[in-house]
């Protein structure tokens, strides 16, 4: 059983990439000790099993905050995805150490790329390329490759570490990740992707809650006036855009009635954010919901003009399984663990940017921030600046705001815009010049908080053009080498 228990130390050790820890130089060793026990040939559907539970159970541990019932079910999917990892390298240990390795890359990359996609809507969460967000290099590298681009380099270069330790020799294919990470990391390095356009003042309202982390009675109403009374302390002229965050307003989805702060149905609310809008001369997004009947809710941003009056909206497209929407709801919404979860969300039909006097604004809705196909369309659609809009308020002092920010991070380096991040409860903060973290507000603190972010005017990355191109590739070759034949020794006269 050394191979299973080597696969629950390699994703435990994974764990420590992310943040709380952010030991990003141990995905390397953590994936290569993974493929190591996977190349012994022995238990390979449990060795990656085993790694999913210790991997996602470490990692994202505080959905437990929404109940067992929404953790245990993400857990077990997510690890069986690499059990199906396992199960195929197991198949490939009998391939040349060189054919293996390309499955190595390829057999991640395509997993990877599923587990982002299915079940209800997928996971991209704990991708390894996303925790490099911290290197200036890797941020840089991006731009090219973008983070799932930076995940297979990390795998590959693991898969070549197995190969030298097995072969006890360098050879051209155990050499060839590292010469070429390393190529790309110093382009990184030299020529990093930064937006370059005029200079927009924006100011983030993170207002918090009267009840923060947990639900209490008239809770958007009241989050809608703290946010309100911050936003009074705001001078006239000081700046072009004020950010509230994902349920700041609008009508509480957890109570079957609640006092309505949202400025689409409540036009007391609108009028008095509207008014605020036209004091300051900004535009505002505002992050809000509202009940839609008795079982549908929508989530959105909505702009108001410097005039006061309502520009248009985003809907999230993104909802979070069993915190947004109940899967199967038919099957499980008897489950008592489910009540807290009433309603389901109306999901958005596409990126929404909105063409202002300021530029281009895009925005997306907390659990889109994690994926890159959202941002990017924001950013294909037209975007110049983007503003992830989050709540967290759903999962208390926990590591989640810290991993949404590093996973942010890396879409504002693939995408090469700048990026505000704003939250309800925390953490705010701005992502610019490629990446780089601005003064953050602490969670549950309540505050403005100011800064200068750049739009982008020199046209989109090459990761923005093309997307996971380097997986598609990964999968191709790994798919080649499983499916390739040896060919046939000649026969002997």
């Amino acid at each position: 059983m050394l191979p299973v228990l080597a696969g629950l130390l390699a994703g435990a050790a994974l764990v420590l990439a992310f943040p709380p820890f952010g030991w990003a130089w141990i995905s390397l060793a953590a994936i290569a000790l993974l493929l190591w026990a996977l190349r012994s040939g022995r238990h390979p559907t449990l060795t990656g099993w085993f790694f999913g539970l210790a991997f996602f159970g470490g990692l994202i541990w505080w959905i437990s905050e929404l109940g067992l019932v929404a953790l245990i079910p993400a857990v077990l999917f997510q690890s069986s995805y690499f059990a199906l990892y396992g199960w195929l390298m197991g198949r490939a240990a009998r391939l040349s150490v060189g054919r293996w390795m390309l499955v190595a890359i390829g057999g991640w990359a395509a997993v990877e790329w599923i587990r982002g996609h299915f079940p209800v809507g997928g996971y991209e969460w704990g991708q390894p390329g996303l925790s490099l967000s911290g290197w200036d290099a890797a941020r840089g590298a991006a731009q090219w490759i973008g983070g799932s681009g930076l995940s297979v380099l990390v795998v590959a270069m693991a898969a070549a570490v197995v190969m030298v330790i097995e072969r006890r020799r360098l050879s051209p294919a155990s050499v060839t990740p590292f010469v070429l990470s390393g190529l790309l990391l110093i382009a990184g390095a030299l020529w990093p992707t930064k937006a370059d356009g005029p200079v927009v003042s924006v100011a983030i309202v993170q207002g918090s809650t009267p009840c923060p982390f947990t639900h209490c009675d008239e809770e958007r109403l009241q989050t809608m006036e703290m946010h309100l009374a911050l936003t009074e302390q705001i001078s006239a002229g000081a700046a072009d855009l004020v950010v509230w965050a994902e349920g700041s307003a609008g009508s509480s989805v957890w109570e079957t009635t609640s006092a309505d702060a949202d400025p689409i149905q409540n036009d007391e609310v609108g009028e008095a954010i509207g008014d605020e809008a036209e004091r300051i001369g900004a535009y505002m997004l505002i992050g809000t919901d509202r009940a839609v009947g008795e079982d549908q809710f929508v989530n959105a941003n909505v702009l108001f003009g410097p005039d006061g009056e309502i520009l248009g909206e985003y809907r999230k497209r993104h909802p979070v399984p069993f915190g947004e929407y109940v899967p199967f709801r038919s099957v499980l919404g008897g489950l008592p663990a489910l009540e807290g979860v009433p309603r389901d969300m109306i999901r958005g039909e596409g990126p929404v940017v909105f063409d202002t006097e300021i530029g281009a604004l895009g925005s997306v809705i907390s659990f889109e921030g994690s994926f890159s196909r959202y941002p990017r369309s924001e950013v294909g659609a037209g975007a110049e600046l983007l503003v992830v809009a989050t709540n967290e308020g759903s999962y208390g002092y926990t590591p989640a705001s810290d991993q949404l920010i590093g996973i942010t991070r890396m879409r504002a380096a693939e995408l090469g815009i700048d990026v505000v991040h704003a939250a309800v409860t925390g953490k705010s903060t701005f992502i610019t010049e490629g990446g780089v973290v601005g003064e953050t507000l602490g969670l549950a603190e309540s505050d403005i908080l100011y800064g200068s972010p750049r739009l982008r005017t020199s046209g989109p990355t090459l990761y923005a053009r093309l997307g996971d191109w380097m997986v598609v590739l990964a999968a191709l070759a790994g798919a080649v080498a499983v499916l390739a034949r040896r060919p046939a020794r000649p026969q002997t006269p």
